[in-house]
């Protein structure tokens, strides 16, 4: 039996979650053989996340142990920790500089980050000035560019963990205002070294599968339906969901077909691959007022869940277009 693998829990664009890639990648740990990577939707985060971290905040890396559990590194200071002790073959944590990557990281995930969020996010806090909040975060990234002008980096000439940690987060200042960011004269050894980063293969890996893929992980706590289009817009106009499967309702069938997390691609090819427009529906089942079964296939013997009786549409946790539409054909 294969040894379990650690198992990252990760939302692409979350700063926090890019910086935990970025240590992980740098380990030389590889998604698939090293790590069993799950993108999750923030929106609906699956039970297996909430299970290990109550927060359900992104990264968390859960470590199999071979006795009575798992272990949770909860943040991506600590995932970034582990990925670096197990190799850190660019000597990123420098131990002589320790104290100046801490001090650095602090003031990134304190006061930067404060500031950034009611500048960037400026809807979620009424109360707040947003321009203070760009002054203020502009206040801080010129302190990091004044160390970075010796040698273009933030402890010299070669990267380091503050480096890693600190570039996801003025990323994302310069994506709230870019052309502004631009044109600020006083920065431009940070705006070079946001700009080699952008442009570098370290981001473009973990923004990219496999280490970012963009469907979230399919969790075996759900279940999944395949429906036409059409025929889920009428169920939201009508309140409720009674198809079955293809060409059949519920009332024919005696209950709506769904499948597990692992059987959606092989349903699809059988019955729903040249149906046109196809959603695919996210199903909590415990938002479910019918009964649900797992009941073998007359052809096959396998299982699959059966709901008896009609789909709340509150039950439906997301429907989105399956397949999932190739990049540039997205609305």
């Amino acid at each position: 039996m294969a040894a379990a693998l650690p198992i990252l829990y990760s939302f692409r664009r979350c700063p926090y979650a890019i910086r935990a890639r970025l240590a992980l990648a740098a380990a030389g740990l590889r998604p698939g053989l090293d790590l069993e990577l799950r993108e999750v939707h923030l929106g609906r985060k699956p039970p297996e996340l909430l299970e290990a971290s109550a927060a359900g905040t992104v990264p968390v890396l859960v470590l199999p142990m071979d006795a009575g559990g798992a272990e949770v590194l909860p943040d991506s200071l600590a995932v970034m920790d582990w990925a670096l002790t197990v190799q850190d073959p660019y000597d990123l944590r420098r131990s002589g500089e320790r104290a100046r990557i801490a001090a650095l990281i602090e003031q990134n995930d304190g006061a930067f980050k404060h500031h950034l969020d009611r500048f960037k996010y400026a809807h979620r806090y009424p109360g707040d000035d947003r321009e203070l909040h760009r002054g203020a975060a502009l206040e801080i990234l010129r302190s990091w560019s004044e160390a970075l002008e010796p040698g273009g980096w933030l402890l010299g000439r070669r990267p380091s963990l503050a480096d890693m940690a600190l570039l996801p987060f003025v990323r994302q200042f310069r994506i709230a205002d870019a052309e502004d960011f631009d044109q600020q004269s006083d920065l431009v050894p940070l705006q070079r070294w946001l700009q080699r980063f952008l442009q570098g293969p370290e981001l473009a890996a973990v923004m990219a599968g496999p280490w970012a893929p963009r469907r979230p992980w399919r969790s075996e706590g759900w279940i999944y339906h395949l429906a036409l289009a059409d025929e889920w817009r009428r169920a939201r106009t009508a309140g409720v969901y009674e198809r079955s499967t293809r060409g059949q309702s519920l009332q024919d069938v005696g209950f709506i077909h769904a499948s597990g997390a692992e059987q959606v691609e092989a349903t699809y090819g059988r019955f729903y691959a040249d149906a046109g427009e196809v959603l695919l529906l996210t199903i909590d089942p415990d938002r479910l007022t019918a009964p649900l079964r797992w009941e073998p296939a007359p052809d096959t013997g396998e299982c699959f869940p059966h709901i008896h009786g009609p789909l709340p549409l509150e039950a439906v946790l997301a429907a989105e277009p399956f397949p999932e539409p190739v990049a540039g054909q997205r609305c």
